[in-house]
């Protein structure tokens, strides 16, 4: 059944949200406050690198079921739903801030229709709903919960083949509007109340954080009694209770969502006078293994990486994505730098010269980045960098040490080129 949407906000999550739901059918019109980007994605220049997205913006435009505009009064006016995908980032104190979203709320209350359904897709915390209801001031409208699980890199897919559907109501039929949006995709669908939604989708995200943090801990043991991780990941992940996601060992978990997410729930959980001693310990584990990836490759480099040419593949939190928000990457950088080393940087969707972090040379080329380096760190896992020539990257520099810190690379043919060191846990 093809209904009438509005989605407010065109980042991440509602330019995906957008472009998939009107290829599902559906008549979607997409607000934003910035005119720049807008006129840019009614030329469908996309600014997020995300694969399937681009196709799926032009099909939307060429079959004028996806629109763009500025202008929120006339986005949301006669639609049936509005999707709210305004950020909610951390504020100081670790809390979600709500502040985009009251704004989005207050702003399109007067303009929408009686019998509306206004959904929640930011990553909100419990209680979000009362909030966004009190902001419309409109007792004549819904509002529901309908989290998003969507991996960046694989957003489209995701949102087309999801696990799992998650909307939370305290209406009936608030909720059963909602299930007719999803027609055509097939995935358990959960109804249930606006607090548990909120916190699915929060307890989601913490637990795929503990998860990483734990693997990273299991790799560092595995360096030290001579395991290996790969086949204590595959044995481990082998048993379906447990699962093989994420539980790929890296420098540090990071991204837009799990570093918010996770500090987000300590604070709701401070405010209910509820302890999380795990989940403090998650995020501190995490803390803690930029400093250890900082310190491998000064251990790589001599001991100190004082005046040290460091080479640097991978920019962006993970492979497939230009997103530089939390990344990894970027924390282990930032260590290296105010450790005194020289980085020379080369990620796939990061244009040369741009400005990532103070210290850090960005060039378009692998191997140029490696010019006279005396230590190359991978801290992305970029499928392509599997293809580069090891055999060239070790002629061109000062000194052939490697921490392939995405056990990303094959460990024979880096050991074939005469590497001294291998992986994170090598």
């Amino acid at each position: 059944m093809r209904s009438s949407v509005a989605v407010v906000g065109t980042g991440y999550v509602g330019l995906t949200t957008g472009a998939c739901l009107a290829h599902l059918g559906h008549e979607v019109t997409c607000v934003d406050i910035d005119p720049g980007k807008i006129d840019r994605l009614n030329r469908a220049d996309i600014h997020i690198l995300e694969d399937g997205l681009e196709e799926l913006v032009v099909e939307g435009l060429r079959s004028g079921r996806l629109r763009f505009t500025t202008d929120t009064a006339a986005a949301v006016a006669g639609r049936s739903f509005v999707c709210l995908c305004v950020p909610s980032p951390q504020a100081d104190d670790g809390s979600a801030d709500l502040s985009f979203i009251r704004t989005a709320a207050a702003e399109m209350g007067p303009h929408l229709d009686p019998g509306a359904v206004v959904i929640n897709k930011s990553t909100v915390p419990v209680g979000s709903t009362d909030v966004v209801a009190e902001a419309l001031g409109r007792e004549d409208v819904s509002v529901v919960s309908n989290p998003e699980f969507l991996r960046e890199g694989s957003a489209v897919h995701d949102f087309l083949h999801p696990d799992r559907v998650v909307i939370g109501a305290d209406d009936e039929a608030a909720a059963m509007k909602m299930v007719s949006l999803y027609v055509g995709l097939t995935a358990p669908i959960v109804v249930t109340d606006p607090a548990s939604a909120e916190l699915i989708k929060y307890a989601s995200n913490a637990f795929l954080a503990a998860k990483l943090s734990f693997i990273n801990e299991v790799a560092d043991l595995a360096r030290a009694l001579g395991a290996n991780i790969d086949d204590v990941v595959l044995g481990v992940g082998s048993d379906p209770r447990i699962g093989r996601n994420h539980l790929q060992p890296g420098p540090g978990w990071g991204g837009s969502c799990l570093p918010k997410d996770t500090r987000a729930m300590l604070h709701m959980a401070a405010g209910a006078d509820q302890p999380m001693d795990l989940l403090e310990a998650v995020i501190a584990v995490n803390e803690a293994r930029f400093d250890r990836t900082a310190a491998r490759l000064a251990e790589l480099a001599g001991g100190s990486l004082d005046g040290v040419r460091v080479a640097v593949w991978g920019l962006a939190f993970k492979g497939g994505t230009n997103d530089l928000r939390s990344s990894p990457s970027l924390a282990v950088l930032e260590r290296v730098v105010a450790a005194g080393a020289e980085v020379v940087a080369h990620d796939p969707a990061v244009d040369a010269g741009a400005e990532v972090l103070a210290g850090v040379t960005v060039v378009d080329d692998p191997y140029e980045a490696c010019a006279g380096a005396q230590v190359l760190a991978v801290l992305t896992d970029w499928q392509s960098f599997r293809n580069l020539d090891l055999d060239r990257v070790v002629s061109v520099m000062a000194a052939p040490r490697l921490l392939d810190a995405r056990n990303l690379l094959d460990p024979q043919t880096v050991e074939r080129c005469g590497f001294q060191a291998v992986r994170l846990d090598g």
